[in-house]
């Protein structure tokens, strides 16, 4: 059903969400965003939730509104995207009995060595011998200017570095290509606005970069790069080290250090050997723990725990 959800106090949407959670009886409400679950908090009123559930996928702290969210009696449980989520919600005062840690899920099916990035490449007009650096995303706390910078560093000694950003909006793809000619890697660096394809994005680059500094959870470029077997670089915060294992399925750099991000790219592309293995051990970790059907299979337990708990 869709819903406007215009805002935390659409009235409108709460009273369409009040007869759909009658119509169907509906014994678990499990909302995604902030606005999602005021809105249910509010259905609540008039309909009996028995089971409520939030998500939690990002660091930023809590303001105090959002605290008496996650700490109310009506929420039975949350679900955080990440280690690091739950115990930053249990330093804010939230029961640490009520998170559960289950991670956002890839599409294996869709995220696979066998993608074919060909086409990607040659889109940009790259050949076998140029080293693609990637990163998805270009919110200003996604750190795409240490990445300009990175490549600026190492682009006098190796010519083939190209970098990508993609999803860029309005202006920003100027922005950025603006700051990497006047960094004196103009010509090296490409921009994409929003696109479906990121899977043979993914596998046509040679490594995969997250240099986000702030907010983030567990970041889902980092699952679907190692999916299709391309290595990784993250920053070293939040849940990014839970799945980014250092020399093992990729590499981990202190954020906003230009230094450091350029000094493990070198390190990517001096060992093509070193990177492959490293992506073909970031697919099995994914197929371990950040699949779809993990999560599936690890939401559906927690339902049933959370009703079983409530004689339901």
């Amino acid at each position: 059903y869709a819903l406007p959800m215009s805002s935390e106090v659409d009235l409108r949407s709460v009273r369409r969400l009040v007869r759909i959670l009658r119509a169907h009886r509906t014994q678990v409400v499990h909302a995604q965003k902030g606005k999602a679950r005021t809105l249910a908090m509010m259905a609540s009123l008039f309909v009996r939730i028995p089971v409520l559930v939030l998500n939690r996928g990002v660091s930023f702290p809590l303001d105090p509104l959002n605290r008496l969210g996650y700490t109310t009696r009506r929420v039975t449980a949350i679900v955080a995207v990440c280690e690091s989520i739950k115990h930053g919600l249990i330093r804010q005062g939230v029961p640490g009995e009520k998170i559960e840690v289950i991670y956002s899920g890839t599409d294996t099916a869709r995220f696979h060595p066998g993608v074919d990035g060909s086409g990607i490449r040659r889109e940009l007009g790259l050949g076998p011998e140029h080293f693609l650096i990637t990163q998805i995303g270009t919110r200003s706390w996604k750190g795409n200017d240490d990445v300009l910078e990175a490549v600026a560093k190492i682009a006098p000694g190796f010519p083939p570095a190209r970098v990508l950003f993609v999803g860029a909006r309005g202006g920003k793809a100027q922005v950025l290509q603006d700051k990497g000619a006047a960094l004196g890697i103009g010509g090296r660096v490409f921009v994409f606005p929003y696109r479906e394809d990121i899977p043979e994005i993914l596998a046509a680059s040679d490594v995969t970069v997250d240099a986000s500094y702030e907010g983030l959870g567990l970041t889902g470029t980092l699952r679907e790069s190692l999916a299709v077997e391309t290595p990784v670089i993250g920053t070293d915060i939040e849940g990014n080290p839970e799945i980014v294992r250092p020399g093992r399925t990729g590499l981990l750099v202190p954020p906003r250090d230009p230094g450091a991000l350029a000094e493990a790219l070198r390190q990517i592309a001096a060992d093509p050997a070193r990177a492959e293995a490293m992506g073909r051990a970031g697919r099995t970790l994914v197929e371990e723990k950040f699949s779809t059907a993990v999560k599936v299979e690890r939401t559906e337990t927690l339902y049933r725990r959370l009703l079983a708990a409530r004689g339901k």
